[in-house]
């Protein structure tokens, strides 16, 4: 058999097709969703506490709102609620004028201003805040320092041109206080552990979906449509079960797990593994193997809208509707709850069923409706018993 032969043969040219079609896919799907970072940071919200009516703490807040790079800076909140909201991930960022901060700031004594943040979100939401209040630190500690300590001296009755000179040599007065709330344990591996138990869990349901639906075309004739459908969910549910099993196996010897969160975790990627399995499936039923195709771009797709990178805010508008209505931005959310947050992971669970029941239904739809060719297996069976 020469070459040309095998390399015309049907395996080797799905292939070839499949190489060229996953490199485009993820090219264009990855390049292009992250052209989001860092252009839509302006896009992340924030909050800003003023609880001083002093006048230093006024012109800070007015300073900050018209030069900080965002486009929503609520202000109409306590600090309580602003800091509520931030564990929810409402907000990226809370800063916080105490109220006794001008009275600090005329006596010579530290004044302090509260930047909060969550760690229990997207990553490049931590960093980003992380450097935001690096530089406004700078900014402010730089000028408000002298102007404080210039102001205390003329009110000593020291001349205006002496005090400039002894301000500069005064320790800062100024504090910028970087607090992080719903710490996330040192390591990579951690930070990244909702996403990973994510796309494992959903990877393997992928792979899964177009094996046991092989076997339902298999099968077709033998057993009644819904009979077949019910064999597919049930072994679909013991391979989640035994998939969870050993996914928190290793995340528990490899990450910082909490052995009160192992049922949680569990229950969730059972959950997980069932709704990812049936929004594949989706694509499988509808037109077999070739569901693949379009199975790969809408997984690449979920990598980004799953809010382990990015939040919500900053995807373009087709990665926010993709987190809406694909299982993966549900179940990181929930992850990131569970794991390391204080908010609930409730409303990410049922967003998890929604995704779930609205794909079940889908492929009872599609196995009932759209017409389906008969096996060759049946065919060549019923030729047989027509010839005799």
């Amino acid at each position: 058999m020469s070459f040309k032969k095998f390399f015309n043969s049907m395996g080797v040219k799905s292939s070839v097709f499949m190489g060229i079609f996953y490199a485009v896919a993820m090219l264009g799907i990855f390049l292009f969703g992250y052209t989001a970072l860092p252009g839509q940071m302006d896009e992340l919200k924030i909050a800003f506490v003023n609880d001083d009516e002093g006048k230093a703490a006024k012109q800070i807040e007015s300073q900050l709102t018209e030069s900080l790079p965002f486009k929503t800076i609520d202000t109409d909140l306590t600090n309580k609620e602003a800091i509520k909201a931030l564990k929810d991930n409402d907000y990226s960022l809370v800063i916080h004028i105490p109220k006794e901060f001008s009275d600090n700031a005329t006596s010579g004594k530290s004044a302090q201003i509260d930047f909060t943040v969550n760690e229990a979100s997207a990553t490049m939401v931590a960093s980003s805040m992380n450097s935001v209040v690096k530089e406004i630190n700078a900014q402010l500690s730089k000028s408000f320092s002298e102007q404080t300590a210039q102001g205390v001296l003329m009110n000593m009755n020291v001349p205006e041109d002496q005090a400039k000179k002894v301000a500069k040599q005064i320790e800062e007065s100024y504090v910028g206080n970087y607090v992080v709330v719903n710490d996330v344990p040192d390591g990579m591996h951690n930070n990244m552990l909702p996403m990973f138990l994510t796309m494992a869990c959903y990877v393997g349901a992928m792979i899964a979906a177009m094996q046991l639906i092989g076997s339902f075309k298999m099968f077709l004739g033998e057993a009644s449509k819904i009979r077949l459908f019910g064999y597919v969910q049930l072994c679909a549910l013991i391979i989640a079960v035994l998939s969870t099993i050993a996914a928190l196996i290793i995340a528990y010897l490899v990450a910082d797990i909490d052995t009160a969160t192992i049922w949680k975790v569990a229950l969730q990627q059972i959950l997980l593994y069932m709704v990812a399995f049936n929004f594949c499936a989706m694509f499988t039923f509808l037109i077999g193997e070739a569901g693949m195709i379009l199975n790969i771009p809408v997984l690449l797709a979920q990598t980004i809208a799953n809010g382990a990178t990015m939040p919500r805010d900053m995807m373009y508008a087709p990665f926010q509707v993709i987190s809406y209505i694909t299982p993966m931005y549900h179940s990181v959310q929930s992850y990131l709850a569970i794991f390391f947050g204080s908010t609930s992971p409730v409303p990410f669970l049922w967003g998890l069923v929604a995704v779930g029941v609205g794909a079940v239904i889908i492929n009872l739809l599609i196995i009932t409706f759209v017409p389906r060719r008969m096996p060759l297996k049946k065919i060549d069976k019923d030729s047989k018993e027509m010839m005799a």
